[in-house]
């Protein structure tokens, strides 16, 4: 089996790293997607802890200042590929890691920002058909992954399907309610996502939120974990 569990851990990760570490090497998923990571001291801790828990494969988004971007860390050996031309203004928010016939899309999108890493994304997908797409997409299906309909780029979610893509947490959990970020007055969204081409749906297993993350302060975003058998 394989389990990837991805997670915005804000803002870096502050001084809950040790803590979110601690968590995510007992969880032991093979492949981390970290959004919101960023490439400082913080950022060094986090990925010193998982090395030393095995986590010897990781790719990281290319910044040079406190900005947000993404971190790959994988127990299993594969190839990193950035991807600065997705777009120049958020050239660190996408980042891909080939095992082979997979192909993993760690993903950070910039929030109700105009941007073109959706049309990166299908026309990236269209060389690498066997993909997952995971991370913090900062829009979901209007009504259904929010109550109102707030959402930008929720079309894009349709074109993605219209590509072979499907939702995991839907294909495994119908329409169920259910919110991976919570704003001040208590509105659910659910912004954290896994989209899985067509070809791997058979090996599809389970998809779920670690909400106990959340609620224990370690971020403000629930993990999500999927599992392929």
């Amino acid at each position: 089996m394989l389990s990837i569990l991805s997670w915005n851990i804000r803002q870096g990760g502050g001084t809950r790293t040790t803590k979110i570490a601690r968590k995510l090497i007992h969880q032991n998923a093979e492949v981390l997607v970290l959004s919101e990571f960023q490439n400082n001291a913080n950022g060094a801790l986090l990925r010193s802890h998982l090395l030393k828990a095995g986590y010897l494969h990781q790719g990281v988004g290319h910044t040079t200042d406190l900005s947000n971007t993404v971190l790959i860390a994988s127990k299993i050996p594969c190839d990193f590929i950035q991807c600065p031309e997705a777009d120049p203004n958020y050239s660190a928010s996408i980042i891909r890691a080939d095992f082979g016939f997979i192909h993993i899309y760690g993903m950070y999108l910039p929030h109700k920002k105009k941007h073109r890493l959706f049309d990166f994304l299908k026309s990236d997908l269209e060389n690498n058909t066997s993909s997952i797409l995971v991370g913090d997409f900062n829009t979901g299906k209007q009504h259904i992954d929010q109550k109102g309909n707030s959402f930008m780029y929720s079309e894009q979610l349709d074109a993605l399907e219209d590509m072979g893509y499907f939702d995991a947490f839907r294909r495994m959990n119908g329409q169920v309610k259910e919110y991976s970020w919570y704003s001040h007055q208590g509105n659910g969204y659910r912004y954290d996502h896994t989209y899985l081409h067509k070809d791997l749906m058979p090996i599809l297993k389970d998809c779920a939120y670690l909400h106990d993350w959340r609620e224990e302060k370690l971020s403000d975003h629930s993990p999500m974990i999927v599992t392929l058998k």
